[in-house]
This record gives C-alpha cells, structure tokens and sequence, in this order.
C-alpha cells in the first residue's frame, strides 16, 4: 500500500516529485522576490553586527584605561545611529511598513543623543575681572588659578600680588572674532592624537593660527586700561606676569602642573602680545596630549590669563601643606622646596631644591632640611622664614579642609612670604614598600636605604636622589636629551633626562618609569608623574652618563635604585595604572551617550510590552529590528516558511533551517526538508566538514566554582538556559548560494554568526566570524574569546576582542582558502560549547588550547572533501 499523499508530499515523492513547467515558473518568480528580501534581511544582520559591535566598543572604552577624545565619541555614535537607521529601514521595507513606529522611537532617541553631543553655550561676562572682585564662585569665569587667589587675598589674611583677569569671555570673543574656534576643532578631530608625530604638526598649526589672529579691538582697549590703571598703584618699574588659569586647571581632579605656559617679567606695554601667547599655548604639544589622556575635550577647557604684579622675590618655591609621598605610607609631614630668587626653577624642574621638612601640627617643628648648594653657602630661607612659610601652608589647608600645593615668593623689599597659587594636592598612590622608613633616617628625599635586604646577585646601575612617585617600573632605558628624542621613545620605557622639564609630560602615560637629574618633589613634572602612578626619581647625579648604555633596567624609586635587567621579584606590589579617563568630561559624556545605547529593556518577546513604542535606547531597536525580521523571514505563516524554508536533515537531527538563493541545492527539493547530502553550497558543506571533523566529547567537567559561575548567570539570566524556551530557541539558519553562506546559531549558551564568500574572485572572498556570550562570570567568557581569538590569528584571521565578544575576518584569500578557514570555524562552534567554565584552570586551558590548536593543524593539512 502506498505512502498517504500528504505524507508523500512532505518527503518529497510521488506525483510532486517531478514539478511541472507553471511550479517552476511560480518557484523562480519567488526565488527572485525571496533574493530581494534575502538581501534586506543579509543587510540587516549585517547592520544587527555593526551596532553591537559599536555598543560593545563603548563599554570597552568605558570600562578601561585606554585614553580617547571627543572624536571617538561622535565617531562611534555616528556608527551605531546609521546602522540601527538602516536596520529599522530594511525591518519595514521587509514588513510593507507594519513597523511605522519604530522610525519614531529612534528619532526620538537619535535627537536626545545630538542634544548631548552639542557643544553647551559657554558662560557670559566681562572681559576683565580685578583681583580684588574675584571669588571662588567666578571660577568658570576666570578658571581655578585666579579663583583660588582672590579667595586667599580676600578671606585667608594672606598676601597676593596686584592684577586682574582676563576671563573666559574674552578667550570666546576673541576666538569668534577670528572664526578660530571651528577651524582648530576640525583640525583636532582630524588628528590622531595617539601619534605624537601628528600632535607636534597639529601643535605648530594651532599655535601659529592664534598667534596670527588680531584681537577685537575693544578687548585690546580693555587689557591696555586694565594695565595702566596697575602702573598707577605701582612702582615706575613694574614688571608683569602672565599667567594661565584655564577652566579645569586645578579641577576636574587633575593638575594640569606645568601644562601651560606663564610668562614672567613681561613690560606692561607687551602684554597684549604676550596675552596671545598665554592663549597659543593651550595648543601646547604637552597640554594637548594631557587633556587628551585626561578625557578633557577642547571646549572643556577654556583659558583665562591672569595677569599680576611681578615680586620682587628673594626666594621662591613650592610648599606641599602635607608631603605626598610620604602620606601614602602614613605619615603626615609638611614639605617645602626653596631656591633662591624666582620659584620657577622649582616648579619647572630646572634645579634641585631646598628641602625643609616640618612635623604637620600648630605650630609646625622642623624634622630635618637638606641644602642643594655647595656646603657652606647659605640656604634659600633661613629657618625662621622656613617655619613661617609651613604655618602658610597650613593656614590654607585649614581654610580650603583639604592639602594643599601653594606656590610662593618671598618678598625682598617686605620680607613678606606672597602666595602666587594655591590649588588642591594629589597624594601619591602607595607602591611598593618604602625600605626607607622616614625621610629624617637619610635627610630629606633620601632612599637608598634597605639595598642590605634585597636579594643577592642584582647590580646597580645608579642609586640617590629623591623618589617622587613611588613604585617598580621596568623596560628598556631611554635617554632622551632633545625634544626631537621624544618621537623615539619606546612604549614601556625608562626615561632618563638631564632636567625634569613640563616639555616630557606627553611621554609618561607611555613610559614605565622615569629618572632625572634634577627636579624635586615639587615639581610640574613630579606632579604628572604621581597621577600617572610612575615610579620617578628625580636630582639623581649622572643619571644619564650612568644609564646610557644600559639596555633593559628595573628602577626601583622606593629605594631610589636603577638595577641591570628585569627584576618582576620587586615588583609584587606595584598599583594597576590609573583610569585616567573615568570621572573626566569626555568619558561622562560617553557614559550619558551609553545610556541612550547599550541598555536592554525588551527581553521577552512575547510580552505585550515588545513594541516599537516601548524603545528607549538603540538597543532595544536592534533586538526588535532582529526578532520580527527573523519571524518575518522564518516563521509559521512568513513566505520563506511556506515557499523556500527547508528544514536541514543530518542523520536523525533537524536543528537548522534552510534558505536557498540560487545555487544552494544539488538538485530541486519540494517538500519542507532537505538533506545535507543535498547541499551544494560549498561554503555551508566546508563549514559542516568542520562541524563533523571531530565528534564532540560534551562539555568539559566543571570545576565547583566554574559550576555555580554557569549557575549563577542563568539565575541572573534565565534566558540563558539552554533547555528552556526563550526568544533564541530555533532560530538557527543559513541562507545559502552556490558560493555564499550566512550562519546565525546558537550553540549552548553563545551565540554566533559566521558568513562566508568563496567566489572566483579573490579581492571578494572572505569569511566572518562573530562570536558572543557563555554562561560563566564575564571574566571566564572574556578569557574564552581571547583564547578563540588567538587560535584564529594563527591562521590568517584578523580577530578584534570585546569584552566577551569576538570578530574575526580572513579576507582576499583565493576561494579553496576560505573554504579551509571556514572549515576551522565549523570545528571551533562545535568545541569551543561550555569551555568557558574551565577558563580560571589553567592547566585545564593550556590543554584545551593546545587540543583545539592540533585539530585545526591537522584540519589545514587535509584536504577539502
């Protein structure tokens, strides 16, 4: 007795078996509408991978240290906006438009993200301020230079010189006067400031356009008034100082020390001159590549200059109102670097200071002084003066409730101290253990101390000076003696100078330690190196004839210590680098950007709340985008189900669909499923090969932590089971041609797509592999991907690592090539299932990776069938 006809017709056989000439018509009449939609629906995965990947790449950025700019902001929300723009285009084209309300959910979303991406209005108000009307609460106008000193001239009883300040507005007029601000924002956004090549060019053109620029002539009117009206109040010979007080400077949890460029001595009848100068060096190489590793854009840091009455200064200097150094290990000293005549040889790091330390009480007692001069000149203060300058230092720590970096001079003619700057202090983070228990064992700054208890055999290279910034680094030494040198530098270097200059600022968030000849604790160059937790030591003798032939060296700025070779035996307690990004403006305007992107809030399908209307982020968009095209395409009742979607048969499994382009198939198949003896796509059978190669032993025994990490992310996540039903449950297909195939599946708990070209030309071939998920803790499916990722390079494969994401692409390859890669990725969805479980074993990971290593080798060594 024959088959039942419906049964018939389902395998295929009996009278439909042969389809007559008006079927074939109606198939390829489909055939050619289903490649239109199969186009869309391709498009629209590809678009699904562009916004994830942006996504992926801003909580990247978010989570790490790695520096960017404002260009990185608007680039990567640029990339996921069109992307998901042309995913809510193809979803409605693909559904005549039943999805209307999606383009207002994303114009809705798109608009609030423009809003953030704006540049705010900046603040209005007079070109000039005296010093003697300004507060703390000007400091957007007038930035935390001037603030600070008119706070402590009109309520903290000290002495500050005469001037006033030429504010934030002024900068703003005299920029569009010049239609300057434009022209330089599009020059930084085309820069890589990664390159210090391109910064030092980029610096020179921005620097020369302001100088270039005329100011308004009201704003000219206005600084020559302010000028002569300080000359009437002073002596016939006053002299000027120019100084900049940028908006963030001494805020924004940075220092900014020595960034910018002051101009001392100035004559009052060049001041306008000079004021241009002030305002060209906000361009500085130095203070570019520190904002841009501060995450403070451009705009974020508008400068106003003050301009003060210069001291006649018998010494000056820098006054810590606690040591930051050695607060990191507990102890609580007040610091003071002195030279004789102006503190700029201090800040700048030219000379080697004075030393006085004094106990941090009221009133203050000296613990010990150590004198940079030849033995038997006299000191910078004597020690009356000294012990006055620390009551100061802590006078201003009591008003502001926090330490305190003063700048200070003394003057000649009144034998008063003059507070020139007063700003918040950075403690150093705590490094290795300081052998040297307090500086008064050794005098000021020494810590050669505890060479006695480290191990046996090590050799010193150079030892003394004072340590600036504790901590182990290690790396190949540098000496660097011209600003040129600078372009040379190694990533992870020692860097070794005669004189610890502001100019060696762009190179620390790049180097491993740093080593100088001169300098002290107070210096701008020590201020960068303690928030860049680098280990420094500074007024090391020779340090640069001792160290120039030396190759890979460890300092040690605990002990003050330069050893031959790598020594990690010493560096067991070196801090993590600082994330100097998070908190800074870029990275809280990315943070507010992210909101509006990466966050999922449809994660049930079938709730009534999956709707168009319910999007609140791009996110949301990309998921709906993804399930109703699915449905649409796959689904009971879609076209593709009814006409084209076949069902793959492997044995007794039926876990894939099916959708053929042209091509695909060996021969015409009518019913809903198709075996895969019947595939002709060589891409899909090389991936299948790949898949079949090695049988699958099962996932690997968990470990008791790797097993409740799995438990507790589907506890988390109950999506995440894989015998439960949820939105992901059968949506495992490819679409597939004679020389194409597209692969979305998931495979335990990870989710993947893999697409493959193997055509007859090669600038077109390529295979992708995207890769994403796990049900272990984030840190196992991390370690998972970067595994995956390096098993892929070994073979041609370009890989990208996100988090727990991966993409891989092996381009241009001829096309037996790309089958043979494609093969590999075949093998690695099947026994990468579940592997992320065993990620913190380590034996159990080498094994693994060295297993999964020898099967793709023996894979590339065997033919394709």
């Amino acid at each position: 007795m024959g088959l039942p006809e419906r049964l018939q017709k389902w395998l295929g056989r009996g009278a439909s078996r042969e389809p007559d000439a008006e079927q074939l018509a109606r198939e390829e009449a489909f055939k050619a509408r289903l490649r239109e939609r199969c186009t869309r629906f391709r498009r629209l995965l590809s678009s699904n991978k562009a916004a994830l990947e942006a996504m992926s790449d801003v909580e990247e950025h978010l989570s790490g240290p790695r520096p960017f700019g404002m260009d990185y902001v608007h680039a990567v929300c640029t990339r996921a906006v069109a992307a998901v723009f042309q995913m809510v285009r193809d979803l409605n084209a693909l559904s005549d438009e039943a999805y209307a309300p999606l383009q207002q959910s994303f114009s809705r979303i798109s608009e609030q993200m423009q809003a953030l991406l704006a540049v705010p209005p900046h603040q209005d108000g007079p070109s000039i301020m005296p010093l003697a009307e300004i507060r703390l609460r000007h400091l957007p106008l007038v930035g935390g230079k001037m603030a600070n000193l008119g706070e402590v001239a009109a309520h903290a009883g000290l002495d500050v010189p005469d001037g006033f300040a030429v504010t934030v507005s002024a900068y703003y007029r005299f920029m569009e006067y010049n239609g300057l601000h434009e022209e330089l924002n599009r020059r930084i956004q085309a820069t890589d400031m990664r390159s210090l090549d391109e910064v030092f060019s980029l610096s020179a053109a921005l620097q020369q356009a302001v100088l270039a620029a005329p100011l308004p002539p009201e704003l000219e009117r206005e600084i020559t008034q302010a000028v002569a009206a300080m000359q009437r109040r002073a002596a016939p010979d006053l002299a000027l100082a120019l100084r900049s007080s940028a908006v963030g400077e001494d805020s924004l949890g940075v220092s900014f020390a020595g960034q910018y460029r002051s101009e001392l001595n100035v004559p009052p009848e060049e001041s306008c001159d000079v004021w241009k100068e002030i305002i060209a060096s906000k361009y500085a190489v130095t203070a570019m590549s520190y904002r841009y590793q501060h995450g403070i854009p451009d705009e974020a840091a508008p400068m106003c200059v003050g301009v003060l009455a210069m001291v006649d200064s018998a010494a000056g200097g820098v006054a810590y109102s606690r040591d930051p150094v050695a607060a990191a290990s507990g102890r609580e000293q007040v610091l003071l670097n002195a030279v004789p005549g102006l503190p700029q040889a201090v800040v700048d790091g030219a000379v080697t200071p004075d030393v006085f330390i004094f106990t941090h009480a009221n009133p203050p007692r000296p613990l010990g002084k150590k004198l940079a001069g030849p033995e038997g000149s006299p000191p910078s203060l004597t020690d009356a003066q000294a012990a006055e300058l620390a009551q100061v230092a802590l006078a201003l720590e009591e008003y502001y409730a926090e330490p305190q970096d003063v700048e200070w001079a003394l003057d000649s003619r009144t034998g008063r101290i003059v507070v020139l700057q007063s700003r918040p202090l950075r403690k150093a983070d705590a490094g290795a253990p300081n052998p040297a228990a307090a500086e008064g064992e050794n005098g000021p700054g020494q810590r050669s101390a505890g060479l006695e208890k480290l191990p046996a055999g090590l050799e010193v290279l150079a030892a003394g000076g004072v340590a600036v910034s504790p901590g182990v680094g290690m790396g190949p030494v540098f000496v660097a003696r011209k600003e040129a040198d600078m372009l040379s530098f190694p990533q992870g270097g020692i860097l070794v100078v005669e004189r610890a200059l502001p100019r060696w600022a762009p190179l620390l968030s790049r180097a491993a330690g740093m080593v100088s000849e001169t300098g002290g604790m107070a210096g701008h160059l020590a201020s960068v190196a303690r928030e860049y937790r680098l280990p420094a030591v500074f007024s090391l003798p020779n340090a640069c004839e001792l160290l120039e032939k030396a190759e890979q060296a460890t300092l040690d700025a605990g002990r003050a210590v330069v050893f031959a070779g790598l020594q990690p035996q010493l560096a067991a307690h070196v801090p993590e680098p600082p994330n100097l990004m998070e908190g800074s403006p870029v990275h809280q305007r990315l943070s507010e950007l992210a909101r509006l992107m990466v966050p999922l809030h449809l994660l049930d399908p079938e709730s009534p709340q999956f709707t168009p209307e319910a999007c609140q982020t791009l996110h949301d968009i990309t998921r709906f985008c993804h399930e109703k095209s699915v449905s649409l395409m796959f689904e009971d009742g879609a076209d593709v189900n009814q006409h084209m979607g076949k069902q793959l048969k492997a044995g007794v499994k039926l876990q894939y669909w099916i959708v053929d382009m042209g091509g695909g198939f060996r021969r015409h198949v009518s019913g809903p499923v198709v075996d895969i003896a019947d595939i002709a796509s060589t891409p899909m059978r090389a991936l299948w090969d790949g898949m079949v190669a090695v049988p699958w032993a099962g996932p690997p025994a968990a470990s008791a932590s790797g097993f409740m990490s799995v438990m507790l992310e589907s506890t988390m996540n109950p999506d995440l089971e894989s015998t439960a039903p949820n939105a992901m449950a059968n949506r495992n297909f490819f679409i597939i041609s004679d020389n194409y195939m597209i692969l979305q599946a998931r495979y335990g708990y990870h989710f993947c797509t893999v697409e493959s070209l193997a055509g007859a030309n090669n600038h077109e071939n390529f295979v992708s592999f995207q890769f994403k998920g796990g049900a272990a803790d984030r840190q196992r499916r991390r370690l998972r991907a970067s595994m995956v990722a390096d098993l892929l390079e070994r073979h041609g494969f370009r890989a990208d690592v996100k988090d727990d994401s991966l993409f891989a692409v092996a381009e241009n390859y001829a096309a037996p090539d790309v089958l043979q890669k494609t093969r590999m990725l075949g093998y690695l969805l099947i026994h990468t299932r579940q592997v992320d479980m065993i990620m913190l074993e380590r034996d159990r990971t080498l094994a693994l990776r060295d297993k999964l290593a020898a099967d793709m080798d023996a894979l590339a060594a065997r033919p394709l069938p």
